[in-house]
């Protein structure tokens, strides 16, 4: 329908579908059952700015009872201070890759069995703990707004983590693994992810603290993936750049890194954080972040497109019911053309950082610091010793010059990011990259 007087612009945005999920700690099943959601938000642009309304258990009525909701949204619109004006947009949605089993297929008795088939496979006398979850989301999306755009798909995303934890003398490490996906059911025939999980946790147990200080790095495909997705994603959001929140904002067109150095974000790739189209009915499209050491373009919605530019909108997500916002989908340094043997050679004496346990960044400040899951020592081009509680930080800026080379291996590791109170799907990932002058974070001394 049209829009209403005082309405420049409106959506809807409706997600139904259903989520499972099961926990297994130490071979007993603690939970496991599958719940049904529906959930619309529809927004309109009134003379100043937006008017949104989130509606559960949404029915798609009569012209007249959607008039109604516009007018109620309106109301709301009228009251907002800053005036929003909208960027151009280009329409189209991208096919769903099918699915090589659909999750719906197999019953939760099934997966349950499965999935204690991976969290048996942790099994070790030194391990003390095991736990494992599965979560599978199924979305049926539809999209409509004033402009005559419509769109409507459905994707399932299926994943499981599996955990062990190993003990000695009072001594207690962890290894964790994870696998997600968005081609159905992925459960299957994964017990070694188990079995690593495993390993890890019982070698950290030998494994001796780290030294800190300022040393040359090399960043595995996931913590440099980590580095990629927190340090420089989120300072490229148009939402953070336009708050004055990001160390990037006002330097597009300026190198801050080594020529061997770009970033993307590319929602279009059929990794973990696909989207066939945003939130606001926009296409997604592959952007440079950094090329070739260079910012070059933030992410954006329409609204922050419209305030200030340096992009493209197509990169709105959003939860089901909940407004969109700027957001990452697959975030991942380029591979370059070394090789892994060419960069640990060139890296002579330092660490080997490897896997992720968290960690922080203020993209306003520049600032930022990562624990990695463990790392060995480097020697003369060679991995010798294991070493835990290590870390990564340093100031982003600073940190992107000393990138010197990027590996031919990009891998992507697929999780969730949380931002304004709303987790979607991502991923993120790199090649072997080698950091010089790293900061190193570590409990060992001499």
């Amino acid at each position: 329908m049209n829009a209403p007087a005082g309405i420049r612009y409106y959506d809807v945005r409706h997600v139904t579908g259903q989520v499972t999920h099961i926990d297994i700690d130490s071979g007993v099943v603690e939970s496991a059952g599958t719940s049904f959601f529906n959930k619309a938000i529809v927004r309109t642009l009134g003379q100043r700015g937006w008017g949104v309304i989130q509606i559960d258990n949404y029915i798609p009525g009569s012209k007249k009872k959607f008039g109604e909701i516009l007018s109620s949204a309106e109301k709301l619109a009228r009251i907002t201070a800053e005036p929003v004006l909208l960027g151009d947009a280009d329409r189209h949605m991208l096919p769903v890759p099918p699915a090589k089993e659909d999750c719906r297929s197999v019953d939760i008795e099934e997966k349950s069995a499965i999935l204690a088939g991976i969290e048996g496979a942790a099994q070790h006398p030194q391990v003390v703990n095991r736990r494992a979850n599965y979560i599978e989301r199924v979305e049926q999306v539809r999209f409509s707004d004033s402009s005559g755009s419509e769109y409507s798909y459905e994707i399932c995303r299926s994943g499981f983590s599996v955990m062990a934890v190993a003990s000695r003398n009072g001594n207690v490490q962890m290894g964790y693994e994870r696998d997600h996906s968005i081609h159905g059911f992925n459960l299957r025939h994964r017990q070694e992810l188990g079995k690593k999980a495993a390993a890890i946790a019982v070698a950290l147990l030998d494994a001796g603290a780290a030294k800190g200080g300022k040393m040359h790095a090399v960043l595995d495909p996931e913590l440099a993936g980590v580095f990629a997705h927190e340090a420089v994603g989120h300072a490229s959001e148009g939402d953070l750049v336009q708050e004055g929140n990001s160390v990037l904002k006002g330097m597009t067109g300026q190198k801050i890194g080594n020529e061997q150095l770009t970033i993307i974000d590319d929602p279009t790739i059929h990794e973990f954080g696909f989207e066939p189209v945003d939130a606001e009915g926009v296409a997604v499209r592959r952007t440079e972040i950094i090329h070739r050491g260079v910012v070059n373009s933030y992410l954006h919605s329409r609204e922050t497109l419209a305030a200030i530019g340096n992009g493209m909108a197509g990169h709105a997500r959003a939860m089901p019911g909940e407004p969109p916002i700027v957001r990452m989908s697959n975030t991942f340094i380029e591979a370059g053309n070394a090789t892994t043997d060419e960069i640990f050679s060139e890296c002579k004496n330092g660490i080997f950082l490897k896997g992720s346990r968290g960690g922080q960044v203020d993209p306003g400040r520049g600032v930022f610091q990562f624990n990695a899951e463990y790392g060995y020592l480097i020697e003369n081009g060679e991995c010798t010793k294991m070493c835990r509680d290590v870390s990564l930080s340093g100031e982003i800026l600073t940190t992107l010059h000393g990138i010197s080379l990027c590996g031919k291996d990009r891998l992507m590791s697929p999780g969730y990011c949380g931002k304004g109170g709303q987790s979607v799907p991502v991923s993120d990932g790199a090649p072997h990259v080698l950091l010089c002058d790293a900061v190193v974070g570590g409990s060992g001394v001499d």
